[in-house]
């Protein structure tokens, strides 16, 4: 599992889970020209509200949290976990709605003691708490403001001995000896690593030419350097023969290494050393 895949949209799930289970220890009713001192049973005390509302929520949070944090998305009958944990949001919010039109259940209220009772505090935080969490569990997909990470990738630089990126461009390992292959060139330019004196004293017209060229025919060849890079949303990653099927899912807040660039796409490799093909590479994040 990984923690830094889950979303905005995630985070607000988990902060409306937590406001549902602090809703279950407060009121059920409440009764009219009832005593503070009043012993009024919370939600634990409904097995209905507590079955269809508390835990129906919280399961269903739990399940999109997880989905999300999963690698690979498990499957039951057909369908991920993640959509049983969106139908489970909106069923508590939908029962959370029923409680709260009819608090009494079927208590028949005999001497109109149910005119005096209503929907106690934590009926009402509940209904709030599961709306949010089915709200935002459905949206999490279609809304980009809730699709980035709730964990901000941390920059790579952190834990690179060398301080290279400021050189080596994007934080490849490899690449941060280049620049300082290129500056130990630099001071001989006059004359190359071969000629140690400027090279003043050689032939001016065809030994500049000679640098000239060989930089010429290294120059394709540095086109691109390898980099690492975050996605701002999960992204699939395609195999390198074309197959129409992903072999795995880049997750926001991952620091991937792209190793090739084929036209507008990107060879990456992921931390376990598998490589393929990310097509979609708007709005990716270098290190």
């Amino acid at each position: 599992m990984n923690i830094r895949s889950l979303t905005r949209g995630d985070g607000v799930v988990i902060g409306a889970a937590v406001l549902l289970l602090i809703a279950s220890f407060l009121d059920i009713y409440s009764i009219d020209g009832a005593s503070d001192s009043a012993d009024i049973p919370s939600l634990w005390g409904s097995g209905p509200v507590v079955l269809g509302v508390v835990l129906a929520g919280v399961i269903g949070a739990a399940l999109v949290v997880v989905a999300r944090a999963m690698p690979q998305p498990k499957k039951v009958a057909g369908l991920d976990l993640g959509q049983f944990g969106v139908a489970f949001t909106v069923f508590a919010a939908w029962s959370a709605l029923g409680n709260i039109f009819d608090p009494a259940g079927a208590f028949d209220g005999e001497g109109g003691f149910v005119d005096e009772l209503g929907a106690g505090l934590g009926l009402i935080l509940a209904l709030i708490a599961t709306l949010i969490m089915a709200a935002a569990a459905v949206a999490t997909p279609l809304v980009p403001a809730l699709k980035g990470a709730l964990i901000p990738a941390p920059r790579p630089a952190a834990p690179q001995p060398y301080g290279g990126q400021p050189q080596g461009g994007y934080g490849y390992p490899g690449a941060q000896q280049q620049p300082y292959g290129g500056q130990q060139g630099q001071p001989g330019q006059p004359g190359q690593p071969g000629q140690p004196f400027g090279g003043q004293p050689q032939p001016g017209q065809p030994q500049p030419q000679a640098p000239q060229q060989a930089q010429a025919q290294a120059q394709p060849a540095g086109d691109f350097s390898p980099f690492w890079f975050a996605v701002p949303v999960p992204r699939p990653l395609f195999a390198e023969d074309g197959s129409p099927t992903p072999i795995a899912e880049l997750a926001p807040g991952t620091w991937y290494l792209a190793v090739e660039q084929r036209g507008a796409n990107l060879v990456a490799q992921t931390q376990d050393g598998r490589r393929g093909v990310l097509q979609d590479t708007s709005g990716i994040q270098r290190g």
